[in-house]
């Protein structure tokens, strides 16, 4: 029998129960188990306590900031620091307010409700949201036309955690109804280091000197980048290093071969850059021009592309459009450079 699994099993878009397991396996469960944003840890460890020490479900939840930073994890481990079933939904699946009414009438107490991209609730979902978060109760509309009645039924204390990565998004009423809104940052090198440490052990992949530290570098300041990463380090360390540890060589082998460069910057990110600088001699360009130029939904670059070259500097948002920093004009003709030694080399 073969060592790989039938195609058919394994290409149909399910998850195998062993990558399920990792991803599980990867998520903390608990405060103690995570690494990085301290302060938020901190206060959060404060809140649990005392709603436990109370007796009471805690305060409703807003955690925003940049993709892949762990508002899903921080949800599953709000729930269980509380003792508490999690029931996990998001924005766009919940279309109609009947979706939502279901959802809560069907909680028990104490439970904890994670919203994910909750800045895309429809409108009328909001609204039903509303008394719900605040006043525990949910208004139904029995009937319809000129017999039909309004209902109020009464909701058992439930959490609320929404995570968004467009908090600009969010309506003051929603937002406002939230006890506690924190924003998570980007990690630093040595939180993500400690991050693929546990990673790597969980995993079964061990680490020479220096090769964690190099996927660190190039994660872009984000957990999921670097367990990413690190997934695809592990399979050029068992096929191209005959399954042996990953050493320092390896990995940049393997990160090469990945397209990311020693400042995590990916292809989507220099061809971005790239085009700004060869194409609009720096910018300023509009967000549409710039996603029509380098064959990208703007929405991927808005969200998932420019937090990142924004925060490290390489690019700037002006009334007029998109511009490349000096930052990025150097770092570009240093990486003209090492091309130009290459070539020499060769």
């Amino acid at each position: 029998m073969s060592e790989f699994p039938d195609s058919r099993e394994t290409l149909d878009g399910a998850a195998l129960p062993e990558e399920r397991r990792f991803d599980e396996a990867l998520r903390p469960r608990t405060l103690d188990e995570m690494v990085g944003q301290e302060r938020l840890r901190e206060n959060l460890a404060i809140f649990i306590r005392a709603a436990r020490e109370r007796g009471e479900s805690l305060d409703h939840l807003l955690f925003h900031g940049p993709p892949g930073l762990g508002k899903t994890s921080l949800a599953h481990v709000v729930a269980h620091e509380m003792g508490a079933a999690l029931r996990v939904t998001s924005g766009p699946a919940l279309e109609r307010t009947g979706d939502l009414a279901a959802l809560l009438s069907n909680l028990e107490a104490g439970d904890v409700l994670f919203i994910d991209e909750v800045h895309r609730l429809p409108a009328a979902v909001e609204e039903i949201l509303y008394p719900a978060m605040e006043d525990y109760q949910l208004d139904i509309l029995v009937g319809q036309g000129p017999g039909a009645r309004s209902m109020r039924l009464d909701l058992p204390r439930f959490t609320l955690v929404g995570a968004t990565t467009r908090a600009g998004l969010l309506s003051a009423p929603l937002r406002d109804r939230f006890g506690w809104v924190a924003r998570l940052e980007y990690y630093p090198p040595e939180d993500l280091e400690r991050i693929l440490a546990r990673s790597g052990m969980m995993l079964g992949v061990e680490f020479e000197t220096g090769s964690r530290g190099e996927i660190a570098g190039r994660s872009r300041g984000t957990p999921r980048v670097a367990n990413r990463l690190l997934r695809r380090v592990r399979d050029f360390a068992q096929i191209e290093g005959g399954g042996g540890p990953v050493t320092h060589a390896l990995a940049l082998f393997a990160l090469e071969r990945l397209e990311v460069d020693e400042l995590g910057l990916d292809r989507l990110d220099r061809a971005l850059l790239a085009t700004l600088l060869e194409r609009f001699d720096g910018g300023p360009a509009g967000l549409e021009t710039l996603a029509a130029a380098v064959g990208e939904d703007k929405g991927t670059l808005e969200d998932l592309v420019e937090p990142y070259l924004i925060h490290q500097g390489f690019l700037a948002r002006t009334p007029r459009g998109r511009v490349v920093t000096d930052r990025s004009r150097g770092h570009f003709g240093a990486l003209a450079s090492i091309r130009e030694k290459q070539q020499k080399l060769l």
